[in-house]
């Protein structure tokens, strides 16, 4: 048995990143179903983008760290929060299409910090280099919606959304060195959150984006 897997097999998230990773399951799982429902999918296809939205940044993940199987299938908590959240959008539809655009960001701007802080600590606790788990806090929370992008054969939102995936990595980074330097991981956590939440939402209201190079 290689080291990864013993560490999977004796890896128990504490109630705090279970806590953490499920809300954020939810959040991203709700956005999924919302795009699914603008694409005219059916409930099937609603329930899969969901799931894909909630869960594929953890998936890969914890192929990359080595926590196979991830534990998205191997926790049944995941895929039913996911498919919850999938499954409250197809019913209450009315209600989540008057939520102002505004909210469904926040919504956004929050899991997305979730899923970054979740991502860079579980890495850590795989014994994962720092660097890399900054990278894995990443992947945690923007992997979700390039698979749903793609599955609707689009150019993935992260790749030209203002500043994204950079406050996913902004967050990770909070996380990776307050653990580091032995600072609580409560007050790391939190922190790590807010700092890619506020990132985001400041990059939305005053219209930042990362430099690119204008093609002529």
């Amino acid at each position: 048995m290689t080291e990864a897997r013993r560490r999977f097999a004796r890896y128990h998230p504490d109630f705090l990143l279970l806590a953490v990773d499920l809300l954020g399951t939810y959040v991203f799982a709700v956005e999924g179903a919302m795009t699914a429902i603008r694409a005219n999918l059916d409930i099937l296809g609603l329930l899969v983008l969901s799931f894909a939205t909630a869960l594929g940044g953890g998936i890969i993940r914890d192929m990359l760290i080595g926590a196979v199987p991830p534990n998205s299938i191997r926790d049944w908590r995941y895929g039913a929060t996911a498919l919850a959240g999938g499954g409250t959008v197809f019913f209450f539809y009315q209600f989540f299409q008057n939520v102002p655009q505004p909210l469904m960001i926040t919504l956004d701007a929050a899991g997305l910090g979730l899923f970054a802080v979740a991502g860079a600590e579980k890495a850590l606790e795989f014994g994962i280099n720092p660097l890399i788990a900054v990278l894995m806090g990443g992947v945690t929370g923007v992997g979700g919606g390039t698979i749903r992008d793609v599955l609707l054969a689009q150019i993935p939102a992260v790749l030209r959304t203002d500043v994204y995936a950079a406050a996913a990595l902004a967050g990770a980074i909070v996380v990776v060195v307050g653990i580091r330097i032995k600072l609580p991981r409560g007050l790391v956590m939190s922190v790590g959150a807010a700092a890619c939440f506020v990132l985001r939402m400041v990059a939305v209201w005053q219209h930042w984006n990362l430099p690119r190079v204008i093609a002529h």
